[in-house]
């Protein structure tokens, strides 16, 4: 799989789209995006990434049992290009991506989630790229769960391809995520988790 972890040519979106279902047929655990007109490839997670994904679902859930936190939803992003994200986890109104296939329209997402991996595409990746497409998308709240810099950073406010705040804080801090989403995360048991 290392051989996506770079660009690859350009192409049409829905050629993307096969060449995905191809290799996640081929590639236990595999995740290809198309952002900026390029195929790039998210690397598998590990264990401990999956459960920072659960815990934010069960946090999310008690505290909005109207939403739902879907894990690995595709995205249509970047209109005018065609793009493809596949974030860790968008939140959204239970239900929302009934009937939307492997690429979800992102108007009722209200969060998307980012956990880091340890690979190094996650500079890039992460805290580059993602907020910006994301941003683009209108996407209101991108959520980074930074483990190599053991922070939560949430950027709000998205205009003009970017999102206008960025607040970080350090594990162990309570995180406030701002409407519409409307949760306090107690972060204190993400030090475990930093893999």
């Amino acid at each position: 799989m290392t051989a996506l972890a770079r660009p690859l040519h350009h192409m049409e979106t829905e050629h993307f789209e096969e060449a995905a279902r191809i290799f996640a047929r081929l590639e236990k655990g595999a995740r290809l995006e198309f952002i900026d007109g390029k195929v790039r490839s998210k690397a598998v997670p590990d264990a401990d990434h999956g459960r920072i994904v659960e815990w934010l679902t069960r946090l999310c859930s008690r505290a909005r049992p109207e939403l739902w936190l879907s894990a690995d939803q595709g995205l249509k992003v970047q209109a005018s290009r065609g793009g493809r994200a596949r974030p860790d986890g968008e939140l959204a109104p239970s239900g929302a991506f009934v009937g939307q296939g492997a690429w979800a329209d992102p108007d009722p997402v209200l969060m998307v989630v980012e956990v880091t991996c340890h690979d190094s595409d996650t500079d890039r990746r992460d805290r580059v790229e993602k907020p910006r497409v994301h941003a683009e998308t209108g996407i209101p709240l991108y959520l980074l769960v930074d483990r190599e810099a053991r922070q939560v950073a949430v950027h709000s406010e998205p205009d003009d391809g970017r999102y206008e705040h960025v607040r970080t804080l350090r594990y162990g801090k309570k995180v406030r995520l701002p409407d519409p989403v409307g949760i306090t995360l107690e972060t204190e048991q993400l030090k475990d988790w930093v893999g």
